[in-house]
């Protein structure tokens, strides 16, 4: 019997996200439920101290075996059962007593739930750190080239000039507004699920309330009013949170790649020996980490969508919604964790070509600059007459392959309101940038203010 494919995992994820979800991290993360468990009803006076003594070393995943609990799982219908029922197995073999308060009021699904919720909040603490990272580059990017003008495109077509650190500063903006987010998704997530059979805690007669705010103080987690085994909205928010990341991602990685195509060239992912290449065209330099970025945000929309979808389970434990979530939400997290380990590594070693840059915006040999002809005319003549006049000469610019300066400088009507120097400086991209260098301080301050109240909470 083989194992499961994965080959492409050093591709689309991330060794240490990848390990807070590996199949020793799901039973660790139930384990450490029940050890906790153990604790605070020792703590109530429901079980002797002396059994929560034994049942917390015995509540460690390397003692079981993984194998035996999947094959078991598969007839028991989850995790839960089969690893509780080895737990209690393997304090019988020295502890009898202790034995019997093993999973002592709860049931499969709080194991479950608060151990995905304990994994959740180790990967989601990685995540935040490399997002962090990810701001740290956007913003060197976007100070180093705050002044270099580059094309902007719309509808992909030449639009009129920016710079190129205007768009990183926009990647760098709606990266900040998620990482915010992501910061508030651990209050979201990290909430204990207890409620035994039904959700009533009827098992521990009038200390049900006094175990729940005990274990949620083992495990460092709120207490909600009451158990959400039956309410899915909080991994769900998750889910939508870890999706909003994606599409950040995949919004940098489709800008570059765009950038770095061949016709245009004005970055390149680093190169280096064996990335990026071909398996028969020697020359070719792929962009293999914003594949990666774009690839997640292909798929975790879909995978965030079974998250929502899972939502309308039946009544106090759902058939099938309640295990579509299984595999779900971790997939999710592994495949932010690659998406954002490779586009961290192409925006810290981003080639930047700001003469490619340049020479784009000559292309259509001034026509990028109409826009600011007709502005500077329209002052003048109105704009409505300067629109047309401006998209008269554009048009006879394209037609005969001239320059819009020739052609405007050869239209007795446009001299004589614009004299020639004017009208030469109209046409200068560096000279029609707007606010790119404003609205890319504005951003770089907005960054500087987060990066001092992280270092002031530090």
């Amino acid at each position: 019997m083989t194992g499961p494919f994965t080959l492409l995992s050093p591709m689309f994820g991330d060794p240490a996200i990848d390990a807070c979800f590996d199949n020793q991290s799901h039973l660790q993360g139930m384990l450490d439920f029940e050890a906790g468990l153990a604790r605070a009803e020792a703590k109530a006076g429901i079980i002797p101290a002396k059994a929560a003594s034994a049942i917390g070393p015995a509540c460690r995943a390397e003692l079981y075996d993984i194998a035996a609990i999947a094959t078991a799982a598969a007839r028991s219908g989850n995790t839960a059962i089969p690893l509780v029922k080895a737990l209690t197995a393997r304090l019988s073999e020295t502890d009898w007593d202790a034995a019997r308060w093993v999973h002592w009021g709860a049931t499969s699904q709080d194991a479950l739930d608060t151990g995905l919720v304990l994994q959740c909040r180790s990967a989601l603490a990685l995540i935040q750190n490399d997002w962090i990272q990810l701001e740290a580059g956007l913003a060197t990017l976007a100070a180093r080239f705050a002044t270099t003008p580059e094309i902007g495109r719309t509808w992909l077509q030449h639009a009129v000039p920016i710079t190129f650190g205007l768009k990183a500063a926009t990647w760098l903006s709606q990266t900040m507004r998620v990482g915010d987010r992501l910061a508030e998704a651990e209050a979201t997530v990290a909430v204990l699920q207890f409620g035994g059979a039904a959700g009533t805690l009827a098992s521990l007669g009038n200390q049900g309330l006094a175990v729940a705010e005990l274990l949620a103080h083992e495990l460092c987690l709120d207490l909600p009013d009451l158990p959400w085994h039956g309410q899915r909205d909080r991994f769900c928010e998750l889910a939508g949170t870890l999706g909003l990341a994606a599409g950040v991602l995949g919004k940098i990685a489709r800008d570059i790649s765009l950038l770095s195509q061949t016709e245009i060239g004005e970055v390149a992912e680093a190169g280096e020996h064996g990335k990026g290449g071909s398996s028969t065209m020697p020359h070719k330099r792929n962009p293999v980490g914003c594949a990666v970025a774009l690839a997640a945000a292909q798929r975790i929309p879909h995978l965030v969508a079974t998250m929502l979808a899972a939502q309308t389970g039946e009544h106090e434990r759902s058939l099938g919604a309640w295990q579509a979530e299984w595999e779900t939400l971790p997939q999710i997290f592994r495949l932010i964790g690659g998406s954002l380990r490779n586009t961290i590594e192409v925006v810290e070693n981003l080639e930047v070509v700001s003469a490619r840059m340049a020479a784009n915006i000559d292309i259509t040999k001034g026509l990028v600059l109409a826009e600011a002809v007709t502005m500077a005319l329209a002052e003048k003549i109105g704009r409505a007459e300067a629109h047309e006049m401006v998209e008269r000469a554009s048009h006879r610019a394209i037609a005969q392959s001239l320059p819009l300066g020739e052609v405007l400088l050869a239209d007795p009507v446009v001299t004589r309101h614009l004299i020639p120097t004017s009208l030469r400086g109209l046409l200068d991209p560096g000279q029609y940038l707007g606010q790119s260098a404003n609205f890319t301080r504005r951003v770089l301050a907005t960054f500087q203010a987060r990066q001092s109240i992280r270092e002031r909470k530090a």
